[in-house]
């Protein structure tokens, strides 16, 4: 089966991106959360990925 990066539905804080991230990579969503935390801290750049992510990434089909 092909894996796919799509937004989580069950890891979802605010849009399920970082989710969905660390769901792909498989990493615990957290570390992903604080990664992009520290990002928009230090970098600022990091929000401005999110918002992409979130316009572009398509949602986690349901399986119910």
């Amino acid at each position: 089966m092909e894996k796919r990066l799509l937004r989580s539905r069950q890891n979802r804080v605010i849009a399920g991106v970082c989710g969905g991230v660390g769901e792909y990579f498989n990493i615990d969503p957290t570390v992903v959360r604080l990664i992009f935390l520290l990002m928009v801290i230090f970098g600022g750049i990091s929000a401005w990925i999110y918002l992409l992510a979130l316009i572009i990434m398509p949602n986690e089909p349901n399986m119910y």
